[in-house]
C-alpha cells in the first residue's frame, strides 16, 4: 500500500509518496498560499501530481496548527488561513481519497516512532526546534492530544519569568530562549554587550542586526566565532533546562530533537544533555531519557502523516472521502 503525506507549513506545502516501510518514493512541493481556497487548491495540486505517477490509497495532512480532537478540522493555525475549517472533508472531496488530519509535530513523532529514532519506545517525545518550538508526545505508543486536541504546547512553558516577550502574549517562553529565532536574538544581545568580540558574525551582519538569523549564527559558530559559540552555549543550556521539565512531567524513554535547528546538533546537543542530566529532578538517582536527533530529517512529518493515512485506509471509519 502507498499513501501520500502532506506537510502543510507556513512557507511551503511538501508532499511525498510513502510505502509501508516508511520509504519516501517521490515528492512534490509548492509555496503556501495565504488565501484559504488557494491553499486547498495547492494541497490538491501536489496530491494530484503524485497520484499521476503512483497508485495511492489515502492522504495524510500534517498541519502546523490546532487540530480538533476528531482530526477532521483545523481550529486555528497561526501561519495558515484556516479558522474552524473542516479541512479533512474539503480535501477529501477535492481529491476523492480518504484524508486524515493531524498536527505536524504529532505526525513527526509518529514517523520517528514507526521508522526512526523512537522506534519501539513506549513513551516518546519529539521537540522540533525551528522558528519556535513544536512538540509531540506518545504515551503507550498513542498520540497524546489533551482534552481538546491541542496538547502539548511545550514551547510556551515559562522558563524565565518576566523574560523575553513571546508572540503568544506571555513572557519568558521556552521557545524565546531555545529556537532558531532565539539563537539570533541571543547573538544580537551578545554583540551589543561585547562589541569587538565577534569576528565572523560581525563581518557578516555588517552593522545590521536585522540580518542575524539562527542559520547564520550556526554557520559562524562552525567557523569558531566566539559570540556565535556563546550563543550556541546559551541555546544548549535552555534546551537542557526545558528537556528536564519535560522529563519531570512525562518521564519519556526517548526525546527526539527535530526541526531545522537540529541540523546544527553537533554544536549544542552534548552540552544540552549535560544540562538536562543536572537539572532533572532526582539527578543521578533515576534513569535518563535518551536524547537523539530525528532520523528522518525534514521528511519526518510527511512520513508520519502518510503512516497515519495508511492506518485510516485499513480502518475506513477513521478516514473520509468526498
Amino acid at each position: 500500500m502507498l499513501t501520500i503525506g502532506v506537510d502543510v507549513g507556513g512557507t511551503s506545502v511538501r508532499a511525498g509518496v510513502v510505502d509501508e516501510h516508511g520509504s519516501l518514493l517521490d515528492t512534490a512541493r509548492v509555496g503556501t498560499p495565504s488565501e484559504e481556497n488557494a491553499l486547498e487548491d495547492a494541497i490538491a495540486g501536489v496530491v494530484e501530481q503524485l497520484r499521476n505517477r503512483h497508485e495511492v490509497a489515502a492522504v495524510g495532512l500534517a498541519v502546523a496548527g490546532f487540530v480538533a480532537r476528531d482530526r477532521r478540522s483545523v481550529m486555528f493555525a497561526p501561519h495558515l488561513a484556516w479558522r474552524d475549517a473542516p479541512v479533512a472533508d474539503r480535501i477529501a472531496k477535492r481529491v476523492g481519497l480518504p484524508v486524515t488530519l493531524e498536527h505536524d509535530v504529532n505526525s513527526a513523532v509518529v514517523g520517528e516512532h514507526r521508522f526512526g529514532a523512537a522506534r519501539g519506545a513506549r513513551v516518546a517525545a519529539l521537540v522540533a526546534l525551528g522558528t519556535g518550538i513544536g512538540a509531540g508526545l506518545l504515551l503507550d505508543g498513542e498520540i497524546y492530544r489533551g482534552a481538546h486536541g491541542v496538547a502539548p504546547e511545550l514551547g510556551h512553558l515559562t522558563v524565565v519569568p518576566g523574560g523575553r516577550a513571546c508572540p503568544c502574549g506571555k513572557y519568558g517562553c521556552w521557545e524565546r530562549y531555545c529556537s532558531g529565532t532565539a539563537l539570533a536574538a541571543t547573538a544580537v544581545e551578545l554583540l551589543a554587550r561585547y562589541p569587538g568580540r565577534s569576528t565572523v558574525l560581525s563581518r557578516e551582519i555588517a552593522g545590521d542586526p536585522g540580518s542575524v538569523t539562527g542559520r547564520r549564527v550556526a554557520g559562524a559558530a562552525r567557523d569558531g566565532d566566539p559570540i556565535a559559540l556563546r550563543a550556541m552555549a546559551e541555546l544548549a543550556k535552555w534546551l537542557g533546562e526545558g528537556l528536564a521539565l519535560v522529563a519531570d512531567v512525562f518521564d519519556p524513554e526517548i526525546i527526539v530533537i527535530g526541526g531545522g535547528v537540529s541540523e546544527s546538533a553537533p554544536l549544542f546537543l552534548d552540552e544540552a544533555r549535560e544540562h538536562y542530566a543536572g537539572a532533572i529532578t532526582g539527578a543521578r538517582f533515576r534513569p535518563l531519557a535518551r536524547i537523539r536527533t530525528a532520523h528522518l530529517g525534514d521528511d519526518t512529518a510527511i512520513v508520519g502523516a502518510a503512516a497515519l493515512a495508511m492506518d485510516a485506509a485499513r480502518t475506513p471509519a477513521l478516514g473520509a472521502t468526498g
